[in-house]
């Protein structure tokens, strides 16, 4: 083995440990890796592949999607009354990552049997809220919520924090992309462009509310549980995660967009600090054993925990209420 060879494998699993630390991913990469030249749903082409594939982009869109999603009551009481959320915020956007990566890097089985299994458990997932409304998970209308606030976070992230931000066509073929999986969770005519979905998400304002739970919710997630290393950058992420939200969606919580020179600052220090973690996810994260599925290479790679390269946080999600709604 070569020093720079040496070198590289104790940087890949000194970052493959931190990113662990912060996820709390336990998985593994084999089944991602089979069966040989599955593209999936989307294929290594697709836009998705390539926004899924930024490891802080999807961390920062993650928890601003999960912060405005709890804005919607019913939604929210859906999360709140059947599941443990509050109490292991891990292994809930474990479980909502694990998804994303399934059904963007798994085979097309892979990605259908996860769809699936979100659709058998929403189907038990009824209830009322605070105010006394009725809810049901596979509600096409809440999925719409859940799947609209979703993209467009992933989307606003990537943009942010990417060297390269995707074109404005671009951008349209991504919400095109997921629509694929928002239909096959009981959606319906969702939006295929940026612009009809920020008027859609803007449609939903008279639902939401910045109630206590909502409030709880997002002090839950401000004390997102890391290693005392870490904490800088989780308060680096969850900056940038408010960033992303519209000034509309501030102001229904109380507050005011940051001023231009700390956005600038907070994206410029979640940058650079994000590089050596996706130098490693590159070659040896979902995305890359998913490339070399597709490839025909399934070769040479030996069982390994998961360091997520497609998501912000990867767990197991078969037997939890998974954390799209």
């Amino acid at each position: 083995m070569s020093l720079a060879h040496a070198f590289k494998t104790l940087a890949f699993n000194a970052i493959g440990e931190r990113v662990r630390s912060i996820t709390g991913s336990e998985a593994s990469l084999d089944d991602f890796a089979n069966p040989v030249g599955d593209l999936g749903l989307f294929g290594p082409e697709s836009v998705a592949w390539r926004v899924h594939a930024h490891f802080t982009a999807m961390m920062v869109g993650g928890l601003s999607s999960l912060i405005v999603q709890s804005l919607h009551p019913r939604a929210l009481a859906a999360v709140w009354d059947h599941s443990d959320f509050r109490h292991k915020l891990k292994g809930r956007l474990g479980r909502t990552a694990y998804f994303v990566a399934a059904t963007t890097y798994g085979s097309q089985a892979m990605a259908l049997n996860a769809i699936g299994r979100v659709n058998a458990i929403h189907a038990h997932i009824r209830g009322t809220d605070q105010q006394g409304q009725p809810y049901v998970a596979n509600e096409p209308d809440l999925i719409r919520w859940v799947h609209l606030v979703e993209v467009s976070s992933f989307l606003a992230a990537y943009q942010h924090l990417a060297k390269q931000p995707l074109s404005q066509q671009e951008c349209d073929r991504y919400i095109s992309e997921m629509t694929q999986v928002g239909h096959l969770l009981g959606a319906v005519d969702l939006p295929v462009t940026h612009a009809s979905t920020q008027a859609q998400l803007r449609g939903f304002a008279p639902a939401l509310s910045f109630d206590a739970r909502a409030q709880e919710i997002l002090q839950v997630i401000q004390a997102y549980p890391t290693d005392v290393l870490d904490k800088p950058w989780m308060a680096l992420i969850l900056k940038c995660a408010f960033d992303l939200m519209p000034p509309w969606v501030l102001a229904l919580m109380g507050k005011s967009p940051a001023c231009e020179v700390q956005k600038q600052a907070a994206r410029l220090a979640v940058r650079l600090s994000a590089e050596p973690v996706q130098w490693m996810l590159n070659e040896q994260g979902v995305s890359a054993i998913a490339r070399q599925r597709v490839r025909g290479q399934p070769g040479s790679l030996q069982p390994r925990r998961m360091a997520p390269g497609s998501s912000p946080l990867t767990a197991p999600a078969q037997h939890h209420v998974p954390g799209r709604l």
